[in-house]
């Protein structure tokens, strides 16, 4: 089949911030593959049903993209576009990760007030243990709140005289980066694995497929966010606890892991010969052993 007779199916969650990715992967694909025809195939995730459920007791991992997998794996569309940081740790069988776009700001960011800003005891709402526990490391003294739903509903749920927090990306795909009061060095605050980035997944059967995202495959994104991932799956599906890995442009591996009020924060360097992912592991594991010897 050629490029000027396809219709490619790119199945995505249905929130704003979902389409307008899903959106941008289309478009890119269309600049890259002239006469490529794409449709966007919407599913509802667990993740969106339950949006009055902390995330941590619907299970945590998965939750908004099991859904929209399985949507290619029975054939009602080609591709899956996920955020990155959506993503478990290991790759679904009979998929695989076709494609890293360039990876947007990483960071979190604090909108309401900044960090100087919050009065002692203030309020601030977020639905990420990662976020909180290392939010709660630099000021003890907040009080935090569960927030969930899309951005525009997190928008309207700022704590009077707090704040929440959101990851800066996400106010970039819609136009809303003048929200924030503050954005967190990745010092202050390490960003989730693959924050900040857009992962494509398709069937590892489906080579056409695949064949057609290596166009937007970004390959310094992909190393990162692979390194990343292999720090995640080091630690194992059942790891429960706030961790945080980033690999910043200058090479620069951030980690973060905590247990009750211990804390493991780290930093390493990996070079253009090293192979990342046994890096990025072998961080985890460091981590990981630091808390066990406390």
């Amino acid at each position: 089949m050629t490029n000027r007779s396809r219709v490619l199916r790119l199945a995505t969650r249905s929130s704003l911030q979902a389409r307008t990715q899903a959106q941008f992967v289309a478009d890119s694909i269309r600049a890259h593959q002239p006469g490529t025809d794409v449709e966007l195939v919407f599913v509802d995730t667990t993740g969106d049903q339950r949006a009055d459920v902390p995330l941590h007791q619907i299970g945590g991992q998965g939750v908004f993209v099991k859904e929209v997998q399985q949507a290619v794996l029975e054939g009602r569309a080609d591709a899956a576009v996920h955020s990155a940081k959506d993503l478990p740790s290991e790759n679904v069988a009979g998929l695989s990760i076709a494609a890293f776009t360039e990876r947007r700001s990483p960071h979190d960011a604090l909108v309401g007030r900044s960090l100087d800003e919050l009065a002692l005891g203030a309020t601030v709402a977020t639905g990420s243990v990662r976020r909180r526990a290392q939010l709660a490391t630099l000021r003890p003294d907040l009080s935090f709140v569960e927030l969930r739903g899309n951005i525009p509903t997190r928008l309207e749920k700022i704590p009077a005289d707090g704040a929440i927090v959101m990851a800066v990306a996400a106010l970039e795909v819609l136009g809303l980066t003048d929200r924030i009061a503050q954005v967190l060095d990745i010092e202050l605050c390490v960003p989730m694995v693959g924050q900040g980035c857009v992962a494509v997944e398709a069937r590892t059967d489906d080579a056409g497929t695949r064949d057609v995202f290596r166009s937007i495959d970004h390959s310094a994104t992909r190393r990162a966010v692979e390194a990343e991932r292999a720090f995640l799956t080091e630690l194992g599906a059942g790891c429960s606890l706030p961790v945080a890995a980033h690999l910043d442009t200058q090479g620069v591996f951030h980690a973060f892991m905590a247990r009750d009020s211990e804390v493991v924060q780290l930093a390493g360097s990996i070079g253009a010969s090293d192979d990342h992912k046994v890096v990025g592991a072998g961080i985890a594991h460091e981590c990981r052993r630091r808390l066990r010897t406390r």
